[in-house]
């Protein structure tokens, strides 16, 4: 009997699993993150024992855990041998892994593992096929990793787009059209098990449902429904969102080996003093809190990320590799937000500072530094002035729709990269879509010395319903009857 069962990371949107053989007490996992105390967990309490961990390809959006799972279990690691010379493991021959091809097989108690090269997403992409031999001799379902999702198939301009090889994204998306050739061949009852759900950005239109079937994707997934070639070519690669620039990262990162949780030292909590010696144009100060508190008061310099849903994503943009990073957090959520951190290699997390030490530091002399937040009114007032410029941070697919007039749009994660676009000798009004990114822009401004910000609460949502509010007490009465 196969017990099955997926882990999903909504901070990553991403999907591990643990296929596991009651009858031998054997288990595999496939694509684990950095989290490994959920396989273990699981594992224990099933009656498992981790012998074998898989993934499908260099991960480009978080840090694997193939390598440090198959450390601390003993278990067998299966890896791709196929692709490209330069997307090959470096550090396959000193864990002692299997080299996984195209055809090949492996077992997990009575559970065989067919392996499929699936390139496409990447070139040295497999799936996996899982046949329960104990109680039949066809397959049941396919790990599909980022190749194909429920809705959707993987992006193939990543290596281009990400990771920097220019010229890589058409070629992809030819091979990934083939592969979806071969994908449909296969019998419509089998199961799909994907690498990710909706909210990812390894493809452009994924579903929010945890698996599907090759026959139901055969018949509604946009990219098995396109059969010409150069059609599926032109439409695999337009409106792909921006790649995170961390995604870069995890390619090097995973492709060289993550280094060892084991081996990185928890941060400490810091004291106030230390608040003191250290100036935030040598170190990056990620200040967790909520929006709000962060425009109320805080240390001058330092940036807001709250410790929310999108904290991993928008960390992974801003934040640096290769320096430092102290946070601003109480004890419970400093530990949260370093465990977040590590699921994208920001391992560098010196210490902690708590809000309590910003009251002590503030108590000392030194000025907080605090945020304009103002409603749409109040917004509709101040962009009536002359030397006012209104900053749109969201996407631009977003602005194609609607936006504020004469805005500049300017996506989030590439503003501290594009400062000089924005001036500084006005009052900058920054908006997005809901006040999430707003807020993250008008700490990144105000820590890069403008003095006169002004976040719009709510973003262009509220923006919207008090123009219509507006718009509606401004039409004429109706005749009473």
């Amino acid at each position: 009997m196969v017990f099955l069962r997926q882990l999903y990371n909504d901070q990553l949107a991403q999907a591990s699993y643990l296929v596991g053989c009651a009858a031998t007490g054997e288990a595999l996992v496939i694509d684990p993150n950095r989290d490994l105390e959920q396989y273990f967990t699981l594992a224990e309490r099933e009656g498992f024992r981790i012998t074998a961990v898989t993934e499908t390809h260099i991960h480009a959006d978080f840090v694997s855990g193939t390598r440090e799972l198959a450390a601390r279990t003993g278990a067998q690691l299966y890896l791709s041998a196929e692709g490209t010379p330069e997307w090959q493991y470096a550090f396959a021959q000193e864990a002692a892994a299997v080299l996984l091809h195209d055809g090949d097989t492996f077992m997990v108690g009575n559970l065989r593992l067919k392996v499929l090269h699936t390139p496409g997403h990447t070139p040295e992409h497999l799936s996996f096929l899982l046949t329960d031999t104990a109680g039949a001799d066809q397959p049941m379902g396919l790990f599909s990793g980022d190749f194909v999702f429920v809705g959707d198939v993987g992006r193939p301009d990543l290596l281009e787009r990400a990771a920097g090889y220019a010229g890589t994204m058409e070629a992809g998306a030819r091979r990934l059209y083939a592969s979806l050739r071969r994908f449909a061949a296969l019998p419509d009852y089998l199961q799909v098990w994907p690498g990710h759900g909706a909210g990812s950005a390894c493809g452009k239109a994924l579903g929010a449902v945890p698996q599907s079937t090759v026959g139901y994707e055969k018949r509604f997934n946009w990219a098995l429904c396109i059969h010409d070639e150069d059609a599926f070519v032109a439409g695999v690669l337009e409106g792909q969102p921006n790649p995170p620039l961390y995604f870069a990262q995890m390619k090097r990162i995973n492709k060289q080996g993550p280094a060892l949780l084991t081996g990185l030292a928890a941060p400490q909590q810091l004291h106030m003093l230390e608040l003191e010696s250290r100036p935030t144009s040598d170190v990056v100060i990620a200040d967790t809190r909520p929006a709000d508190a962060f425009a109320a008061g805080h240390v001058p310099g330092t940036i807001n990320i709250p410790l929310g849903p999108s904290f991993v994503t928008w960390a992974g943009w801003l934040l640096p590799y290769d320096r430092p990073l102290f946070l601003i957090a109480d004890a419970h959520a400093a530990s949260d937000a370093v465990n977040q951190l590590r699921l994208i290699g920001l391992d560098m997390v010196d210490g902690y500072w708590t809000s309590s030490a910003i009251s002590a530091w503030s108590a000392q002399g030194h000025e907080l530094a605090t945020v304009r937040r103002a409603d749409a009114a109040s917004v509709v007032e101040i962009l009536k002035r002359d030397d006012v410029t209104a900053l749109d941070v969201r996407e631009p697919s977003e602005t194609a729709y609607a936006a504020i007039a004469d805005s500049r749009n300017i996506p989030l994660g590439y503003l501290t990269r594009r400062l000089a676009e924005v001036p500084r000798d006005s009052t900058v009004v920054v908006y997005c879509q809901g006040g999430t990114r707003s807020s993250i822009a008008a700490s990144l401004l105000s820590a890069a010395g403008y003095t006169r910000v002004v976040d719009l609460i709510g973003g262009f949502d509220a923006w919207q319903h008090h123009q219509a509010a507006l718009e509606y007490t401004l039409l004429p009465a109706s005749p009473s009857r």
